[in-house]
């Protein structure tokens, strides 16, 4: 059985009435996802912090839930969300890349705090190997996926250190 997200209405001083969106099962692997922002660190949780499965929600900006398609979103790659600086290299957030099974959109996700991190380093090792059609969409799109070499960045990403 799978339920959709139910929506409910917010306050907040700062932001005044914001809609938020609850708890979910998950398409894929039919785990409950809590989606608290307390819990994940991330304000619009929109993936399975065990498989890591998504879902087509939004079409423009995140958090919107405008998108019609409504299919299973894959984890392909990680990649690294610009800070803006040129000039240091590997900076940035560690972000997950997502790609629709239905329609082919291509969508960048945070990481979240409660995701699996031995989940998420055999998505990166996966994705050394894409086909040559994921490789051009990511390409196409923009979006460039962390590489063989730089496994050691991810690893300290997930689990600290230096």
């Amino acid at each position: 059985m799978t339920t959709i997200p139910f929506a409910q209405r917010t306050y907040s001083r700062s932001k005044g009435q914001q809609d938020t969106f609850g708890d979910f099962t998950c398409l894929h692997c039919g785990r409950l996802v809590q989606s608290h922002e307390l819990l994940s660190g991330v304000r619009n949780r929109n993936h399975c912090p065990h498989c890591l499965s998504s879902r087509h929600l939004d079409l423009y900006a995140a958090g919107d839930r405008l998108a019609a398609c409504k299919g299973r979103m894959q984890p392909v790659a990680l990649t690294l969300k610009h800070d803006g600086n040129k000039y240091r290299r590997n900076s940035g957030e560690l972000m997950l890349v997502h790609i629709c099974d239905e329609c082919g959109k291509l969508s960048i996700n945070r990481i979240a705090a409660d995701d699996d991190n031995e989940r998420i380093l055999r998505v990166f090792a996966a994705s050394q190997r894409l086909d040559p059609d994921t490789q051009a969409a990511l390409t196409h799109a923009g979006i460039t996926p962390l590489e063989a070499w730089q496994k050691e960045l991810v690893q300290r990403r997930l689990w600290g250190g230096r």
